[in-house]
């Protein structure tokens, strides 16, 4: 029996029919209709601002539909919260962090349903405990301790969390919106396992991501949208990189979005140097980055690269050795080495840093996108300490028309874009202000193909403009196709120094980090 006729005898759990969502005067979806089946897994793709995550919050129940119904085997389905889609057996993960700091991971994982432990009037807490400590076993993490606050937990673990939150309640429709993109090697390895699990027990995934070889490798089906619509569904058979890719953004994306020069050079003057540190997990970290070079840091995520770009900051002291940037003193002069030991100093030397946790430690959510792109240049921006309204609306005009940031107007809440225009806020800060260094974590997470091709032209000519990058990133073929020169770590350690002008494969970078 063919595929296609396998395929329509898969139960539908959730059809949505000419879905809708206004947001005043703009339409983010556009009469879309789609089945989702058990025993599938449902890849969703586009480019950021195509409907993807708004499609996944109208079906768990964080925005309300504008139009069109939904029926989950049949049955009507309007959910009035995320409680009401998971009691209706929908649970979702998103891309960016849904815990609070200040809780425990045991009230984290309950929170809403507190009502389950209450006895005499009080929650039983070591009940709630116990059973968070069940949720957590059920993807491998009995070993965590559920009484610490959320707030001492890395970006990954808390994504893990509410991975263990999401199944604990047994859902026959698991929604991951982008949070592989969070993820190290291992976690990404673990979700996919989870997500395959649900699918051979005849339950139904929904998983939205912008890495297109990973939902290729993943999915059984790929729904493509573009501009708020659905553009075409297509069956694992006939998945082709090139023809999806067209039909994300309307047009052909001619060849490969990288570098295309293989020199890897770079400037003879030394901008950062990195010597004998040891900080944190680090140990005796010896570099140096040049003026016009982008060098990549390479790893998994617990090997210590994420704590190098934060050490180059400033924002991780060295417990030995020291860090030096090479800054020319107000009024001209030669550059002179300068010890990096504070953020303060950083940005006064022209250091500018993308975190990889971008919407908690790089941007301010509930801010506007004006004030986000002035915060690093105050100073330029002010007059005997007044700060000059019309300079911060030019300068934040410029770098929106410069970087493309689609936006209603510069005062819309950065909290409110896509994950692209997140991402190109955050370059922008740094950009504008004239930073001359920038280091940069993981910094095309969460962005589709079209704004990776535009923030990659943009790192090749900042690099030919003379900046120095250092650039963090678990995705090898991008440390491949923009490095001059890369660094693997391993426990904490640089392992391995490899050059552009090599032949370069992942599976020499590879061999390296594990």
């Amino acid at each position: 029996m063919a595929k296609g006729m396998l395929d329509m005898e898969k139960q539908v759990f959730l059809e949505a029919r000419q879905l809708s969502k206004r947001f005043n005067e703009v339409t983010a979806v556009n009469q879309v209709s789609l089945s989702i089946r058990r025993g599938e897994i449902r890849g969703l793709i586009g480019e950021n601002g195509s409907g993807k995550s708004t499609i996944s919050a109208m079906i768990s129940g964080l925005l309300p539909a504008s139009g069109g119904d939904m029926r989950i085997e049949g049955a009507a389905y309007q959910p009035k919260s995320s409680l009401d889609a998971r009691a209706h057996q929908i649970s979702m993960i998103v891309q960016e962090t849904g815990t609070i700091p200040e809780l425990s991971i045991a009230e984290n994982i309950f929170l809403g349903e507190e009502k389950r432990f209450v006895k005499r009037g009080m929650v039983d807490h070591r009940q709630m405990n116990r059973e968070a400590q069940r949720a957590l076993a059920s993807i491998g993490l009995e070993e965590m301790d559920v009484t610490r606050p959320m707030a001492l937990l890395g970006f990954e673990q808390r994504k893990l969390i509410e991975i263990a939150r999401a199944l604990y309640y047994e859902p026959s429709l698991f929604i991951v919106d982008e949070t592989t993109t969070a993820l190290s090697h291992e976690g990404r390895v673990l979700i996919h396992q989870i997500m395959r699990r649900l699918r051979d027990q005849n339950k139904a995934v929904l998983f939205i991501s912008h890495d297109l070889p990973e939902l290729m490798d993943v999915c059984d089906v790929l729904t493509v949208m573009r501009d708020g619509s659905l553009i075409t569904s297509i069956d694992k058979s006939e998945f082709d990189e090139e023809h999806i890719k067209q039909s994300m953004v309307g047009r052909v994306i001619e060849g490969n979005y990288y570098r295309t020069d293989d020199d890897g050079s770079y400037g003879s003057q030394v901008m950062m140097s990195v010597k004998n540190v040891s900080a944190s997990i680090l140990q005796d970290i010896e570099l140096t980055l040049h003026e016009g070079e982008i060098l990549g840091i390479g790893g998994l995520s617990g090997s210590g690269m994420h704590e190098l770009g934060k050490l180059m900051y400033g924002g991780l002291k060295p417990e030995r050795g020291e860090v030096l940037v090479y800054h020319r003193e107000e009024g001209g002069g030669p550059l002179v080495p300068r010890v990096l030991n504070s953020m303060k100093t950083a940005i006064d030397c022209g250091i500018g840093y993308v975190s990889k946790d971008r919407d908690k430690e790089t941007l301010i959510m509930e801010a506007s996108i004006k004030d986000n792109l002035v915060l690093s240049a105050l100073d330029q921006l002010s007059r005997f300490g007044l700060i000059l309204p019309g300079a911060e609306k030019r300068f934040a005009g410029k770098q929106m028309e410069e970087l493309k940031i689609k936006a209603s107007s510069m005062n819309q809440r950065v909290g409110e874009l896509s994950g692209g225009n997140k991402q190109k806020v955050s370059f922008g800060k740094w950009i504008g202000n004239q930073s001359r260094i920038l280091i940069l974590d993981s910094p095309t997470r969460g962005v589709d193909v079209g704004v990776k091709t535009t923030m990659y032209q943009l790192l090749y000519s900042l690099k030919l403009e003379g900046y120095s990058i250092l650039m963090i990133s678990e995705e090898l073929p991008e440390l491949i196709g923009m490095s001059d020169r890369i660094l693997m770590m391993k426990d904490g350690r640089i392992r391995k120094e490899f050059s552009r002008t090599e032949p370069l494969t992942e599976a020499m970078l590879i061999g390296h980090m594990i």
